[in-house]
């Protein structure tokens, strides 16, 4: 009687064994689970903030097996981001200016190895997302220190990270840190993307939008390849913002405000970012946790109709500068006489 579920059993475990990433999600925890801790206990949310710079050292860290060293200026990278960020908000177009200038840097770096592209990308989420977060709904006063505490505690993410690093470095024996070839057309995304970063910064600053870390992180994250993988990406995203959004709200309705779920939440929304196979699950997995921390935290007011928004427009922004770039580019060669491919 029971042998029909054996089967069913076995293929539920291999289909999340295949889905899950359970070395790298038991590594996340060990960098995340910290500050989620020190949270609980000091009530800083400061220290919530410092799980997405932890996991955003340690993505590259394990994906391109670095050394403790690299991991290190990756840090300081990150850091000196966030602060140029951070410090030009209140200056509106300078803001616009330097967040597309690190979205034009963090794919310009493939010039020296495809590869940097992974470590461009970890800058340029956790500076944007920090410089925007940290600001938001708060006084000036409140914010400086609120990065502050981001930044005298950060140290204590890079050290757990190198810990991890040199363990795995120990066990599987030292190896070079190789970045790839460097990407000979690498001018096109680059511009690409700061184009897009650009338009979605000003757009953000000029209707003051809440959440428009958002809109920027999705105009850059959909500049990945040419117009049709670019459309690809953005269909990820929205499917999984349309999905996962409206079910973490409906959730939060049906649960109580906590201060541990929401904890909890943010913590699982950390995790997504380093712990499926499948970009579209887990991006939609953290829609879903981010739209049920904020239901936690009693601001779920408008959320879902929000964060879609900011997917959408974010990654509109994004094909529009794509397609730009190709369109330029094919004149361009037209006229030298040169091959019409324009695969950015």
């Amino acid at each position: 009687m029971n042998s029909p579920t054996i089967p069913s059993a076995t293929s539920l475990r291999d289909a999340l064994s295949r889905e899950i990433k359970a070395s790298e999600l038991a590594r996340a925890l060990i960098v995340v689970g910290p500050f989620v801790a020190a949270y609980f206990v000091s009530r800083e949310t400061a220290l919530l903030n410092l799980g997405l710079v932890a996991v955003s050292l340690l993505i590259p860290a394990l994906r391109l097996q670095l050394a403790p060293k690299v991991v290190a200026w990756h840090y300081l990278a990150i850091l000196v981001t966030f602060a140029a960020l951070f410090l030009a908000a209140p200056i509106k177009p300078l803001f616009v200016v330097l967040t597309a200038l690190a979205g034009f840097l963090a794919v310009a770096v493939t010039r020296y190895g495809e590869h940097f592209r992974t470590l461009g990308n970890w800058v340029f989420i956790p500076a944007v997302y920090l410089a925007c977060e940290v600001r938001e709904g708060v006084s000036a006063a409140e914010a400086l220190r609120h990065a502050g505490m981001i930044v005298v505690s950060s140290p204590i993410a890079l050290a757990l990270v190198c810990g991890i690093q040199i363990y795995d470095r120990r066990r599987r024996g030292d190896a070079a840190t190789s970045f790839g070839p460097p990407i000979a057309e690498w001018f096109l995304p680059s511009l690409a993307t700061a184009m897009a970063v650009f338009a979605a910064a000003a757009l953000v600053e000029v209707l003051d939008l809440k959440q428009g870390q958002w809109v920027m992180w999705s105009a850059a994250s959909v500049v990945v390849g040419d117009l049709s993988a670019s459309t690809g990406k953005l269909k990820q995203r929205a499917i999984g913002a349309f999905v996962g959004v409206p079910l973490g709200f409906l959730a939060g309705i049906a649960l109580p405000q906590s201060r541990i779920g929401y904890a909890l939440a943010v913590l699982a929304a950390t995790l997504t970012l380093i712990s499926f196979s499948r970009y579209i699950v887990g991006f939609g997995l953290r829609c879903f946790f981010i739209a049920l921390a904020a239901s936690f935290a009693g601001g779920a007011s408008g959320i879902a109709e929000e964060r879609v928004a900011n997917v959408i427009t974010g990654g509109a922004f994004g094909l529009i500068a794509v397609a730009l770039t190709e369109i330029v580019w094919q004149r361009v060669t037209r006229k030298a006489g040169g091959p019409t491919q324009a695969s950015p």
